[in-house]
C-alpha cells in the first residue's frame, strides 16, 4: 500500500512538483492568515463567531467555505479564488454565445491563451467590484450582524476615510490578483489543478474547528455518529464520482499512405455527474441574493421588519425551512442540466468521431449519432442531479448538529463534493505520472 507512496517521492521531479505545490499551499494559508490594513482582528473575530452561530449560520459558512475562513475576516487573500472561477465559468459559458470565443476555443493552444488572457481581466475587474462591494458593506456596519455582547459591526474598520476604505480595497484586489497567480502556477508546475486545491485547502482548515466546535457542544457520543455518518456518506460520494457510462466506439480501418491505421474498439465514458461541482455552487450563490438583499436594505424606521423582509427571512434565507430546502434542491438540478447541456455538445462529439472513421456500433453516423448521444446525456444527468441536490441539502436537514447548525458539519454539501472531486483528480494525476515511468501507481 505504501510502496506508490514511496515510489512518488523517490521520483526526484515528481517530488519537486508535490513540494512546490505545497510550498504555495502554505502561502496561501499565511496570507490567508493576515489581516489587511486598518482593519480590527478582534472585534471581527468576535462578529464572526456570533454570526456562525446565529440563525443566518449556514450563509456565513458558505461564505467563509472557499475563502478557509480569509473573506469576513477582511484578510490580504479576503477575496480568495471566486473571482477566478467566477470569470471562468462566464468566459466558458460565453463561448456559447459570442462566435468569437467559440472561434478562439477551436484554434488549440493560442486560442486557449487568448481565452486565459481575457479570464484573467474579468478576475481583476470581479475582484475589484466585489472588494468593493465587501468594503462598503464592512464600513457601515452591514457585513456581520452585532448579535454578541462584545461585537460591535461598525467598529470592524479603524479607518473609514476614503483613503483608508481605498488602501483596503486595492490590498484585497491585489490580493486576489495574487491567488490566481499561486492556482496558475500549481497547475503548470505542481501537481493538480491549482485552483481546485486552493479552495481543497482552504475547506479542509475549516474542518478541526467546526468538528471541536461539535465535540465541545454535544459530547463524543454525537461526534462519533457525525464521523461515522461522514465515512458512509464519503463512500457514497467516492463511488458515485467514479461511476461512469461506457459508450462503444468503433474505429474503421482506412489506409493512410502504405500504413492502415483504425480498427480498433473503445469507448467514451461520460461520467455519472458530468457537471461536478458547478450547480452547487450557482445555485449557493443564487439563494446568497435575499441575505445580501437584506443587508443592503436594512430595518425599516422604528426597527420594525417589512412584510417581504420577513417572508424572506423566514423562507428564503432559513437554511432548515422546507421552502428553502425544497428551492435548493430543484435549483441544483435545474443547473446540473443546464450546465451539461452548455459544456457537452453531442453534435460537435458526433462530428468528431465521423472525421475520424469513428462510429457507435448499431448507430449511424452524424445525426443518430448526436441524438443517440443526447439520449443517454439525458438518461444520466437525472441521477447526477439528484445525487447532488440530496449531498447538498444533507446539512439542512440535520440543523440540530452542533450548536451552529448546519455550519458545523464536516463534509457537508459543497464542502464534501469538492474535497473527494479534487482529491480523487490530483490522486489520477500523481497515478498518470507513476505509470509514465512504469510504477504501479495509487489506483490499479
Amino acid at each position: 500500500m505504501l510502496s506508490p507512496i514511496v515510489a512518488t517521492f523517490r521520483t526526484p521531479d515528481l517530488r519537486k512538483k508535490i513540494f512546490y505545490a505545497l510550498g504555495i499551499l502554505v502561502l496561501y494559508r499565511l496570507g490567508a492568515t493576515i489581516p489587511s490594513p486598518g482593519v480590527d482582528f478582534k472585534q471581527i473575530e468576535r462578529c464572526v463567531d456570533a454570526a456562525s452561530r446565529g440563525d443566518s449560520g449556514q450563509i456565513y459558512s458558505l461564505i467563509n467555505m472557499f475563502s478557509g475562513g480569509a473573506l469576513l475576516q477582511l484578510s490580504v487573500f479576503a477575496i480568495g479564488i471566486m473571482p477566478y472561477i467566477t470569470a471562468s465559468i462566464i468566459v466558458q459559458l460565453l463561448t456559447v454565445v459570442i462566435p468569437r470565443f467559440e472561434q478562439l476555443r477551436k484554434e488549440g493552444q493560442s486560442g486557449q491563451n487568448k481565452m486565459t488572457q481575457y479570464t484573467r481581466y474579468l478576475t481583476v475587474a470581479l475582484a475589484l467590484l466585489q472588494s468593493t462591494g465587501i468594503v462598503a458593506l464592512a464600513a457601515t456596519g452591514n457585513l456581520l450582524p452585532s448579535t454578541g455582547p462584545n461585537c460591535n459591526a461598525e467598529a470592524i474598520l479603524n479607518d473609514t476615510s476614503i483613503l483608508g476604505l481605498s488602501i483596503i480595497v486595492l490590498v484585497m484586489t491585489a490580493g486576489a490578483c495574487l491567488v490566481m497567480w499561486f492556482g496558475e502556477l500549481i497547475t503548470e508546475r505542481g501537481v493538480g489543478n491549482g485552483m481546485s486545491l486552493l479552495i481543497f485547502v482552504g475547506i479542509a482548515a475549516r474542518i478541526p474547528a467546526e468538528g471541536r466546535t461539535i465535540l465541545q457542544s454535544r459530547g463524543g457520543l454525537a461526534f462519533g455518529l457525525v464521523c461515522v455518518a461522514v465515512l458512509l456518506i464519503l463512500i457514497a460520494v467516492v463511488f458515485i464520482e467514479q461511476g461512469t457510462r461506457r459508450v462503444p466506439v468503433q474505429y474503421a480501418k482506412r489506409m493512410v499512405g502504405r500504413k492502415m491505421y483504425g480498427g480498433s474498439s473503445t469507448y467514451m465514458p461520460i461520467k455519472v455527474n458530468t457537471a461536478g461541482v458547478i450547480p452547487v455552487i450557482f445555485a449557493s450563490s443564487l439563494l446568497y441574493i435575499p441575505q445580501l438583499i437584506l443587508q443592503l436594505t436594512g430595518q425599516s424606521s422604528g426597527g420594525e421588519v417589512e412584510g417581504w423582509k420577513l417572508w424572506l427571512q423566514n423562507n428564503l434565507i432559513n437554511p432548515s425551512s422546507w421552502f428553502h430546502i425544497s428551492f435548493y434542491f430543484l435549483l441544483i438540478i435545474f443547473f446540473t442540466y443546464f450546465y451539461v447541456a452548455v459544456t457537452f455538445n453531442p453534435e460537435e462529439r458526433a462530428d468528431d468521431m465521423k472525421r475520424y472513421g469513428g462510429f457507435i456500433p448499431g448507430i449511424r453516423p452524424g445525426k443518430p449519432t448526436a441524438d443517440y448521444l443526447s439520449y443517454v446525456l439525458s438518461r444520466i444527468t437525472l441521477p447526477g442531479s439528484l445525487y447532488l441536490g440530496i449531498i447538498s441539502i444533507l446539512p439542512n436537514l440535520f440543523m440540530d448538529l452542533g450548536s451552529g447548525g448546519a455550519a458545523n458539519i464536516p463534509f457537508g454539501g459543497t464542502a464534501l463534493l469538492i474535497i473527494v472531486a479534487v482529491g480523487l483528480d490530483t490522486i489520477k494525476q500523481v497515478n498518470s505520472q507513476l505509470m509514465q515511468r512504469k510504477y504501479e501507481g495509487f489506483l490499479k
